[in-house]
């Protein structure tokens, strides 16, 4: 791609608009059974397709991602240790659905409680870890909802630590996708327990139920949800030649459709989407005139790289535009901020700061001079850098 991109950038003229890879896709539509789905690129943040991402739904299970990363956030900040031990309560020993089968009044690490939430899928885990860090589920809740809305999860309340239905327990697909993407970022070295395909606890040996860690090359999370209210539901991501997408569908109607489809569609983002190079930092995109410049001209470069995810059919409609002055006065300073180049997809401009790639000085006074009356007698033909 970077090759592709070069040799785009170096036909860029002033103000000429061009064809080359576009910002942000639009989203695309595809046909599926799940209720609710939503596929993001893990980099960028595009939505590349959605159904409903912003409908409300019930959780399930995929509400103990939160739960997970309140013990990550706990564990980054050295506030809490992997070898720090919670009590089981009556309240987590009795409560029922998927279990890490722990015993009443049993001490248990935060490194087991938490491959009991993540692999197991154990509410009774889930409960201790609440208990052990809020006091009470409840007010773990709360804590939990307010970081979720400080992740940017605006339409999510947590009402457990679970997923458990109950009144106030709702998100969306978008804001599931939200936190799967700053587990991964903020949490590399926590997010690998989300790979793990069994945990054994209490000699009692359960595997993980992602589908995608068996189906798909490259899956590593995250979680799987279920209840007769919600149907079944998956957060699912994977990389492939360092290219990751986040997956996230709900209201599925079997274990086995959502095996089926959550393979489906994680195989045709990454068969439909290709991340493509925009502009790259430093690669010259275009020369521009220098008034009374040592040189006649300075290269105009991005200050920054852009890469995005999209199809081909997007990729092919994007256009550019640049500008600039013309021309500039010396002296330049490398770095300095001379032009911007204008991308648009779909009817949306985006702008980045075009800089100079490298110093220019000023004519010595006497060239300068001479160039200046040049200039008067011959006008603005005549180059005023000329030998």
């Amino acid at each position: 791609m970077r090759a592709a991109a070069v040799a785009l950038a170096a036909m860029i003229p002033v103000m000429t608009p061009v064809m080359i890879p576009g910002l942000s896709p639009a989203s695309a539509e595809i046909l599926t059974p799940s209720e609710f789905v939503i596929m993001m690129d893990y980099e960028s943040g595009d939505i590349l397709y959605e159904k409903n991402m912003d409908a409300p739904m019930k959780p399930a299970s995929m509400a103990k991602m939160m739960t997970t990363y309140m013990v990550f956030q706990q564990l980054k900040n050295g506030s809490l240790k992997m070898d720090d031990k919670f009590i089981v309560s009556e309240k987590a020993y009795r409560k029922g659905g998927s279990r890490m089968f722990l015993e009443l009044g049993s001490q248990v690490t935060v490194r087991e409680l938490l491959r009991g939430v993540i692999v197991q899928s154990g509410n009774d885990a889930a409960i201790v870890i609440a208990e052990g860090l809020a006091g009470t589920e409840d007010a773990f809740a709360e804590e939990m909802t307010l970081r979720a809305n400080e992740l940017g999860m605006t339409n999510t309340v947590f009402g457990n630590s679970t997923g458990w239905p109950d009144e106030r327990t709702t998100t969306t697909v978008r804001d599931l996708a939200i936190l799967a993407q700053a587990l991964i970022r903020e949490f590399p070295e926590y997010y690998k327990i989300y790979s793990e395909k069994t945990y054994t606890y209490n000699n009692i040996k359960q595997p993980n139920r992602n589908p995608l860690l068996y189906s798909m090359n490259g899956a590593d999370g995250l979680k799987t949800g279920h209840t007769s209210e919600s149907g079944y539901g998956l957060v699912g991501s994977a990389e492939v030649d360092g290219q990751r997408l986040i997956l996230v569908i709900n209201g599925l109607n079997s274990s086995k459709e959502r095996k089926l489809e959550s393979t489906r569609l994680m195989q045709l983002g990454f068969r439909t989407f290709t991340k493509y190079d925009l502009l790259i930092k430093d690669d010259v995109i275009g020369r521009a005139p220098i008034w009374m410049g040592v040189e006649e001209t300075v290269p105009l470069v991005p200050d920054t790289s852009v890469s995005r995810v999209l199809d081909r059919k997007t990729y092919a409609k994007v256009a550019t535009r640049t500008n600039w002055p013309d021309p500039i006065n010396a002296p330049v300073k490398k770095g300095q901020k001379l032009g911007e180049i204008f991308i648009t997809v779909d009817g949306v401009e985006t702008r980045y700061p075009l800089v100079a790639g490298k110093d220019i000085d000023k004519l010595p006074l006497h060239k300068r001079i001479g160039a200046f009356f040049k200039y008067l007698i011959f006008g603005a033909e005549t180059n005023p850098n000329a030998k």
